[in-house]
């Protein structure tokens, strides 16, 4: 039997065909360790436009502390009141913050002020009531816990004008004393259900029998308020004009503040910690020290901006004037609203609102219509009302109920605005007002730096800041 032939010597094998998974070339995984990557610098998402540190003047304190010296103020002016809540009827006024009242603004007898606190009344108030009418006498007094109320008068042809809005923490009634048989100059009507607290006059009447340091002090009140005031409740400069002839031209001086107040620069400060081991061998391509810095530098800055606009010292939300404080009528923020903002001041130069706020604006500007127009700011173009730049500002707090604030500014020393303050050519210094001082290496091989930021905000005379409260940023039924 023959057998088919056979090759002489070992066996080869077939290559087997390319896998799919099996790479034919070097691979991007192990390339990777001869290269070197290109690598951003460190991110941060904190970081905000920060319009404000950005737009006020800043003014160089040399000696720490600002003054800021004002002709006397003859007119008292008014806070809010508060109020402690231990359900829906016992409800009462914070007896210590009954001296914002003007008629009570540096009453010190705290046992009075408690047991005055005591003999306000709860009243509920329906929506739509009437709570006084304009002509009746002044009977009560009036703190509002919860509500918004609409002060009204007739105009000349018989139809409603509104005058102003007043919401919770505010007063009506007090001004009354000192003025024989008081008037209600406006009728007030409640445009939400709320609730008030009523203090009948004749009981001010009895207090005032009995305790004689209040009556002393009401005295006192209604005295300065009857002294000659401008306008703006300074002490009056006796001026003539329009004579003809020789008369005798009155004399008189500006007065001034005898108290002024003072705003000593705050700080913002942390201690800055870098590992010897990192600083020394891994600082290319980039510095650690130094990104480590610019970083913490800008959370110092975006702090810095935050207390400018909340701090109860110096910022602006603690330190408007009440008087410069109006409230939406209707809820959102509408132009008429930032009208009435806009005409309590002179040369405003810009708008802070919080980017919510903004587009709530912006709704009611397209139900109505209107287009607002822009300016142009650092190149930049900034939406604007009435040619006021309006800046976002998302240090502006958004209150639980869903509203905000917006501010309106009058800025620079020139235009009696706000201004910023800092002290430049302090040691160490590595910005503006800002220094980063070397602290030392500790047993652990750990760097300190002290990175310190001084800073702080003065509104030189009430009008140059104002602001609109009660600006509802959530979107209503159409």
């Amino acid at each position: 039997m023959s057998t088919p032939d056979s090759a002489t010597g070992p066996a080869v094998d077939e290559p087997d065909p390319p896998s799919e998974d099996r790479l034919t070339s070097l691979s991007t995984t192990a390339a990777r360790q001869l290269a070197t990557t290109t690598k951003s610098e460190p991110q941060m998402q904190a970081i905000s436009s920060r319009w404000l540190l950005r737009m006020l003047p800043w003014v160089d304190v040399k000696g720490g502390t600002y003054r800021v010296n004002r002709r006397l103020q003859l007119r008292v002016g008014r806070g809010r009141v508060q109020f402690e809540q231990n359900g829906a009827d016992d409800i009462r006024v914070i007896p210590q913050t009954l001296t914002e009242l003007p008629t009570l603004r540096g009453y010190s007898d705290t046992e009075v002020l408690k047991e005055l606190a005591t003999r306000f009344r709860v009243r509920e108030i329906r929506a739509g009531q009437v709570l006084v009418e304009a002509g009746q006498p002044v009977t009560e007094a009036y703190l509002v816990v919860h509500g918004r109320f609409t002060r009204f008068t007739e105009g000349k042809y018989g139809e409603e004008e509104i005058v102003g809005v007043v919401t919770d923490g505010a007063q009506m009634g007090d001004e009354a004393i000192g003025q024989p048989d008081p008037l209600w100059l406006s009728s007030v009507r409640a445009e939400t259900a709320g609730v008030v607290l009523a203090l009948p006059w004749s009981v001010v009447t009895e207090f005032t029998e009995r305790v004689p340091s209040l009556a002393a002090h009401l005295e006192a009140y209604a005295r300065r308020q009857s002294l000659p005031m401008n306008r703006k409740g300074e002490a009056d400069v006796p001026v003539q004009a329009g004579h003809v002839g020789e008369p005798t031209i009155n004399g008189g001086y500006v007065d001034y503040e005898l108290a002024p107040r003072e705003y000593e620069l705050s700080l913002t400060q942390t201690v800055l910690r870098v590992h010897t081991r990192v600083a020394d061998l891994y600082n290319n391509p980039m510095d650690q020290t130094e990104q480590q810095l610019r970083l913490t530098i800008e959370e110092i800055r975006e702090r810095q901006e935050w207390e400018l606009v909340n701090n109860r010292e110096f910022g602006l939300l603690h330190n408007a004037d009440h008087g410069q404080r109006v409230s939406t009528f209707t809820g959102p923020p509408t132009p008429d609203d930032m009208d009435e903002l806009l005409a309590m001041r002179r040369k405003t130069k810009l708008f802070l609102a919080h980017p919510k706020a903004i587009a709530a604006f912006f709704r009611q500007c397209n139900r109505r219509g209107l287009v607002p127009g822009t300016a142009s700011v650092e190149g930049h173009e900034i939406p604007a009302w009435r040619g006021v730049p309006i800046f976002p500002c998302n240090k502006i707090p958004v209150s639980p109920q869903h509203t905000s604030s917006i501010i309106a500014l009058r800025t620079g020393e020139g235009d009696q605005g706000a201004i910023g303050l800092y002290q430049t050519g302090i040691p160490e210094e590595y910005q503006p007002g800002l220094n980063v001082r070397f602290m030392g290496i500790d047993a652990n091989s750990i760097i300190r730096y002290l990175v310190t930021a001084y800073y702080s905000m003065a509104i030189l005379v009430p009008d140059a800041v104002g602001i609109l409260e009660n600006a509802q940023i959530g979107r209503t039924a159409e």
